[in-house]
């Protein structure tokens, strides 16, 4: 957590400026809280800390310092070993897809569907009999986008087994109609 003058894409001082930069540079994922925003924390901060400049590093709960101790760190190499690295995008899309062993990302969810083509492949799904979990991608734009260009399909829904893309709901209805569905969902193909 940075307590800091501003915001990460709006610093107010030089030295919250310097830090995010830092930040970036080391791809470093953390939150922020603009201490200009709230006079109580901003002073008592200071208080708690026993520190008293901005910005303020904590990881995990835990004062780190302020920005000569992140450029120590960062000079050293250990700046990466302190704080949290951001998680890619690959990898946060290859976590998210083997969130279950049958992963389908569609609009909406399992109780409520968001366009026809989810609606559609949700009765298929439920029909298959095979547990399954979903991901709404219009809860999370950077997902949504990243997840084309990752399974190199451009349309929504998407179904995956194991880890794999099967494909959307024109391979689906194929695999119902072919009587393969099951087998493939249970990643006997």
């Amino acid at each position: 957590m940075l307590f800091m003058k501003g915001s990460p894409q709006e610093p107010r001082c030089g030295f919250s400026r310097q830090i995010v930069a830092l930040f970036k540079d080391h791809a470093i994922q953390y939150s922020s809280f603009d201490i200009l925003s709230d006079e109580e924390v901003r002073w008592g901060l200071k208080t708690f800390s026993n520190w008293p400049t901005y910005p303020q590093v904590y990881v995990n709960g835990e004062l780190v310092g302020g920005l000569d101790i992140v450029k120590e760190l960062a000079e050293s190499g250990e700046l990466e070993n302190t704080c949290p690295k951001a998680v890619t995008l690959e990898h946060r899309l290859k976590s998210t897809i083997n969130r279950s062993p049958v992963m389908l990302f569609m609009k909406g969810n399992k109780e409520q569907a968001k366009c026809g083509f989810s609606r559609q492949i949700l009765e298929i799904m439920n029909s298959a009999g095979v547990e399954y979990s979903t991901f709404d991608i219009l809860e999370d734009e950077e997902v949504r986008q990243g997840l084309k260009t990752y399974s190199n399909w451009p349309t929504y829904p998407q179904l995956y087994v194991k880890g794999e893309l099967i494909g959307g709901l024109d391979i689906v209805k194929e695999l119902k109609e072919s009587g393969d569905l099951p087998s493939v969902l249970r990643g006997e193909c």
